[in-house]
């Protein structure tokens, strides 16, 4: 079966999962020229068996609110493929989380933990259970109980989840008591937990700062700085702030972040003390429209940061916010560079159009790996029972945010995808992700 009748075969069998089919056919589409060398990935259905879960579970979880009344809620873990390693992935807690959701989620899990050169397979979970609103006991009791399901199918050396949206820290920390608890056990079995019992320093910041370590490589690769490039941002959370911490601590001039309800614009551009503040606001669950009382600027109430012109943009909120329309109107203002912060944050249309004007355009897979990458070094740290310093983890994180950079940008040149200077990032790292495990596979025969 080609590459073509697997995406028709993909497209009729999960109509019902959107979400998935587009991860599925944006890995599909580029991976050809490789395909077509590589005679014994057709042989052996590498990629037939790729879209194809090892397994998912799914269950229920009851817990009680602050009333005393029983809540029920959806769980999933998608296992996808662990060719290269334990299965690998973090837990989102959000009132969207579907099953197509989670399994575009741990596709795309897949290669970005094999594009960081790390021993990690890719998987993905978590419930519909919506944090917001809810109290410090409430959320304390429904992660003893989603932990009480999904320590079933978890361990350090077989499937190792962590946090995403809606599970930061506190909630990893609920998980892992009682992972403890249930096991008599205290291993690496999640990532993401506090310094001093487990946790690696610099997770926190890890995603939004490898984002920007990448965004470095694109730009000495084009000639340029980032020094006083202006930055949009969407997202005000873990992934969005940071990058705009690193961003500016590089000296270029961020001046827009958001959340549901709309988009902050500050065109002096925000500082490190702005930053801690929004920090302290989000964690408080307050509004950011409050920011202009005190910093001036302007909040945009039900907008999006893509009408203001700027040379970069680091979308980091959450999937198919940028959307073609969008695009259209990045490149008619002239940006130059998108970095995907989030998961699969453009739409399929918006990236043909940025791909068409030869934006320069790095995949989430690629660009936000910083954060399972120093997963993966916590894990490490685990294993041997010793803690490396921030500096170090630093260190190893532009390490390998460079050489996924460097390994993407030489797979498009070798395969024919680099034209005029252009390099296609997307092509490159999803060939670079997918040759890594498909070769595992081709070792394996046909048992995993």
């Amino acid at each position: 079966m080609s590459i073509s009748q697997a995406i028709e075969k993909i497209e009729a069998q999960y109509a019902h999962q959107p979400e998935f089919v587009q991860a599925v056919k944006e890995v599909a589409i580029t991976i050809k020229p490789l395909y077509d060398a590589h005679p014994e990935y057709e042989a052996l259905k590498i990629f037939e068996r790729l879209v194809e879960p090892d397994r998912i579970f799914n269950f229920r979880i009851n817990w009680e609110n602050d009333q005393g009344e029983v809540q029920v809620n959806r769980g999933w873990r998608v296992q996808f493929n662990n060719a290269l390693g334990p299965y690998k992935g973090g837990l989102r807690f959000h009132p969207t989380v579907t099953q197509s959701v989670l399994k575009f989620l741990g596709f795309e899990q897949i290669f970005k933990n094999a594009l960081t050169g790390l021993p990690i397979g890719g998987g993905k979970g978590g419930s519909d259970f919506d944090p917001k609103g809810k109290s410090e006991n409430e959320i304390r009791r429904f992660c003893y109980a989603f932990m009480r399901e999904l320590h079933h199918f978890i361990s350090k050396d077989m499937d190792v989840p962590a946090g995403d949206i809606g599970v930061g820290g506190r909630e990893v920390n609920y998980m892992f008591a009682m992972y403890k608890n249930l096991t008599r056990e205290s291993t690496g079995v999640i990532t993401g937990k506090g310094v001093g019992f487990g946790g690696s320093l610099m997770r926190t910041e890890a995603t939004g700062y490898g984002a920007v370590y990448f965004l470095e490589s694109m730009l000495v690769t084009q000639k340029e700085d980032i020094k006083g490039k202006k930055v949009l941002i969407s997202g005000a959370g873990n992934v969005s702030l940071h990058a705009a911490e690193k961003c500016i601590a590089l000296g270029a001039n961020v001046i827009t972040v958001s959340d549901s309800r709309g988009t902050l614009h500050d065109a002096s551009g925000f500082t490190q003390e702005k930053i801690d503040w929004l920090k302290a606001q989000k964690e408080q669950s307050k509004p950011l429209a409050e920011y202009v009382d005190i910093f001036g600027g302007e909040w945009l109430a039900k907008q999006k940061p893509w009408p203001i012109k700027a040379d970069i943009i680091i979308p980091s909120a959450t999937q198919n916010e940028v959307d073609e329309d969008d695009a259209k109107q990045l490149v008619e203002n002239g940006v130059k560079y998108v970095v995907e912060g989030a998961n699969m944050p453009l739409t399929a249309e918006a990236i043909n159009h940025i791909r068409l004007h030869q934006v320069h355009y790095a995949p989430g897979k690629a660009a936000n790996a910083g954060g399972v990458a120093v997963s993966a070094l916590e894990m490490s740290q685990n294993s041997v029972r010793q803690y490396d310093t921030f500096e170090q983890v630093d260190e190893r994180l532009k390490c390998i945010m460079k050489d996924i950079h460097d390994s993407a940008a030489e797979a498009s040149e070798q395969y024919g995808q680099t034209k005029n200077g252009y390099i296609d990032y997307m092509a490159g790292a999803n060939m670079v992700g997918f040759k890594r495990v498909a070769d595992a596979l081709v070792a394996y025969g046909i048992l995993n």
